[in-house]
């Protein structure tokens, strides 16, 4: 809904080539309908966006991390720029939530949220959130009122329960992710860990200067290895079930091909990736169903 509110026929947005994969098909398949020009840039451009403007840029779309990749966005330096040429910046928070990363306080014109994930926390609700500073509220609320968006009384009450577990839930969350990352870093079928929060990894350094926490939601990079073997090995996990959405209690895992989306950039890590979104269960029994699965990888 913000690109409705906040773009008309004619403008120019530019959206990371990191972004979900539902905002692509969005972009690609009704923001062009209407009208508006759909530009990808490199994640990591940082203040170098400047050289992918046009005159009629109007609007930067920002996710850090990205969902599959996990690039960390300098957002910073992408709204001074952004500011300075008249375009506004919408951030797909639903990672970090507000309790790890304050949008607005990096220059964020908008803080789109997946509620259904870490605020909603139990896998029980379908609920986004749309957070707006001064120079976005009108238009959006006037949008809002318009089309008459709304979410149920029932599922505010499921995202207000996840509010008031938010805090506690996300440490474990990201207790029990930095020790299975820290883990699968040693393994030597493990060629990358993409953990933000991890030394040593991709966006580190950034991640610290602006995020106070991080999810369980994070990627590796296999070994080559034959696709026979990675089914071998998430078809007999235990613990860690296969699904698309995450930050609920339980654990996720699957097969990621970030290659398939980009068009600003290329996408080779050297080995197959997986996408891994740590739950709420006991961190080393989790480690014990992956260890079991490597097993099965390696057999």
């Amino acid at each position: 809904m913000p690109f409705l509110a906040l773009l008309h026929a004619g403008d120019h947005v530019l959206v990371t080539d990191a972004v979900y994969g539902p905002t692509r098909r969005f972009c690609d398949h009704h923001l062009t309908r209407m009208g508006v020009e759909v530009g990808y840039y490199d994640p990591l451009a940082g203040a170098a966006i400047e050289d992918v403007f046009r005159e009629n840029t109007r609007l930067v779309f920002v996710e850090s991390p990205g969902s599959l990749t996990f690039e960390v966005q300098d957002i910073r330096a992408i709204a001074k720029v952004a500011h300075r040429r008249g375009a506004l910046v919408i951030a797909d928070n639903s990672w970090a939530t507000p309790f790890f990363f304050r949008s607005f306080d990096h220059g964020v014109d908008v803080a789109v949220h997946a509620a259904t994930k870490y605020i909603g926390g139990h896998s029980d609700v379908l609920l986004g959130l749309i957070i707006a500073n001064e120079a976005t509220h009108e238009r959006l609320h006037r949008l809002w009122t318009d089309m008459g968006v709304t979410a149920s009384a029932d599922d505010c009450f499921l995202g207000l329960r996840g509010l008031r577990t938010l805090p506690t839930r996300l440490a474990r969350h990201q207790a029990s992710a930095t020790a299975i990352a820290r883990w699968l870093h040693a393994r030597p079928e493990v060629k990358e860990v993409i953990y933000p929060a991890l030394p040593g990894s991709r966006g580190h350094e950034l991640w610290q200067r602006d995020f106070t926490g991080a999810s369980g939601l994070f990627s590796i990079v296999l070994q080559p290895v034959a696709k026979a073997r990675i089914d071998a090995m998430l078809d007999g996990m235990r613990l860690f079930a296969m699904g698309w959405s995450w930050g609920g209690f339980e654990s996720l895992i699957i097969p990621i091909y970030p290659e398939r989306a980009r068009t600003a950039t290329h996408w080779d890590a050297g080995g197959p990736c997986l996408r891994l979104a740590i739950g709420l269960e006991d961190p080393e029994d989790l480690i014990a169903d992956l260890a079991d699965g490597f097993a099965r990888l390696g057999a």
